[in-house]
């Protein structure tokens, strides 16, 4: 099989596996556990030296990062998901960049200062900073789908994967996002694709020790 993704679902590796499975790819899934030290081992390190996941095989192409391998994924099989010119392509990747730089940092402090860190290591301070910062990045997503259902190309791309796949955060931290209420419907609109729906069942299934 050509195509392999390495990461457990329960990890930033969903992004992939969600798009994998909306493109219908055929792939093996190695479910590299990034909390008990599997991403450090010498044969990981090899595929990415940073130690984290996912990481893809496509042939003889080595990938790393989650969004960049959406894009790259997307780009090479085709279809609706894809820019469908160079203008829609710089598009999904500004949305792409944006979404780790504005949308992420926020939410991943309210996961580590809600449910990641031991409840003695949580700062109710570090939380509040990050739910208020959140809400300018989410102002933007908002102004930006009231110009249209999707963020590129007035269709369900790849943008959206990887923006919605980094926005789930926020439901997952119970963060009250009603006050964006185009945000609050795209977001249900795109998490209830069976693509992520199946994701979602991964996730819920035993992950590698």
């Amino acid at each position: 099989m050509a195509l392999t993704i390495y990461g457990a679902a329960a990890s930033r590796t969903s992004r992939v596996l969600w798009l994998a499975k909306e493109l219908g790819l055929q792939y093996e899934h190695v479910p590299v556990n990034n909390r008990n030290g599997d991403t450090r081992k010498p044969e990981h390190l090899k595929l990415n030296p940073n130690g984290h996941v996912p990481v893809i095989k496509d042939d003889d192409l080595i990938l790393w990062e989650s969004l960049a391998i959406n894009n790259y994924l997307a780009k090479k099989h085709g279809g609706p998901l894809a820019p469908a010119n160079l203008k829609e392509e710089a598009q999904i990747n500004m949305w792409s960049m944006w979404a780790l730089t504005e949308l992420e940092p926020p939410g991943v402090q309210m996961l580590m200062h809600t449910l990641f860190l031991p409840e003695d290591k949580r700062n109710p301070a570090v939380l509040k900073q990050a739910q208020e910062t959140a809400k300018a990045p989410l102002a933007v997503l908002e102004g930006q789908l009231s110009k249209g259902e999707y963020l590129v190309g007035n269709r369900f791309t790849v943008a959206d994967i990887n923006v919605a796949s980094v926005a789930s955060t926020f439901p997952r931290v119970k963060y009250d996002i009603s006050a964006y209420p185009k945000v609050q419907a795209w977001l249900a609109k795109c998490n209830g694709r069976p693509a992520a729906a199946a994701v979602r069942e991964m996730q819920a299934a035993p992950q590698p020790a």
